[in-house]
């Protein structure tokens, strides 16, 4: 790691603030050579000036586990950051007025029953599942136009915005082999499998696992996980409403009203 501790938190300030101002920023690295480490130590200092304003982390995010997402993005390996409780939205219910870009992902969720050791694998990560569901991430770039590289990214919190967390799925057994479509004001827009997140939605989660070993930290009991985008991300704009269909009938909607809830 190259940044020092004072230009780390300086960078999170500038994030955070250009997040809060609606303003947007440019990416780090068009200012300085950012390293991936640089970028996870830079969202680690964002996540604890959220916990400063009263936030609680309660699970994390995967980003780009689909050859979709890393396509329509141009990026060639996953990611992730923390969900905090401020990002949750009802389903159905309206997007938050703070957003800047939003677009919108489907994606399977898991919630864990219990900590996931260092070094868990796949059954492991599927036995510690209490319960899976459908859900969409809202995903919204402080970069403008979405034009970042991954380390950009991932000081930004891999775009972790908001989380729609809809229905439970019935068949957890086979994540791998449920089928999503994703609606965009009632047309459709894409569809895929769960195998689309790293051929099945847990391997992604061994994966995190392991990287957030490497930080000291763990999935604690209660923990969410949302496992990647299974198509490419539309975009939210004032008025949309967008929902996604898992096998048929697990409906997980989110709408963003006309004009911006004061």
């Amino acid at each position: 790691m190259s940044l020092s501790a004072a230009e780390i938190a300086d960078w999170a300030a500038t994030l955070a603030t250009a997040r809060r101002d609606r303003t947007g920023c440019a990416p780090i690295s068009s200012s300085i050579e950012l390293s991936l480490d640089d970028a996870y130590a830079i969202q680690r200092a964002g996540t604890a000036l959220r916990l400063q304003r009263g936030e609680k982390v309660v699970g994390w995010k995967l980003g780009y586990t689909s050859l979709a997402m890393r396509a329509q993005m141009g990026i060639d390996q996953p990611n992730f950051g923390p969900l905090t409780d401020a990002m949750l939205v009802a389903d159905d219910g309206p997007a938050g007025p703070a957003l800047m870009q939003p677009r919108v992902e489907p994606e399977i969720g898991l919630r864990f029953e219990r900590s996931l050791p260092e070094g868990a694998d796949l059954r492991e990560v599927l036995d510690a599942v209490s319960e899976t569901f459908a859900c969409l991430e809202i995903v919204d770039s402080v970069y403008p136009d979405y034009r970042f590289r991954l380390e950009d990214n991932t000081a930004d919190g891999s775009s972790a915005a908001q989380v729609v967390v809809g229905p439970a799925l019935k068949r957890r057994d086979r994540l791998d082999e449920v089928g999503v479509v994703l609606f965009h004001n009632g047309g459709e827009s894409g569809s895929a499998t769960g195998r689309a997140a790293s051929g099945h939605p847990a391997a992604g989660v061994v994966w995190l696992v392991e990287q957030l070993a490497l930080q000291g930290r763990r999935i604690e009991a209660g923990h969410i996980v949302i496992t990647g985008g299974l198509t490419r991300a539309v975009p939210l704009a004032m008025g949309d409403r967008v929902e996604a269909v898992f096998d048929g009938e697990s409906r997980v909607a989110v709408r963003r009203p006309p004009t911006p809830t004061p």
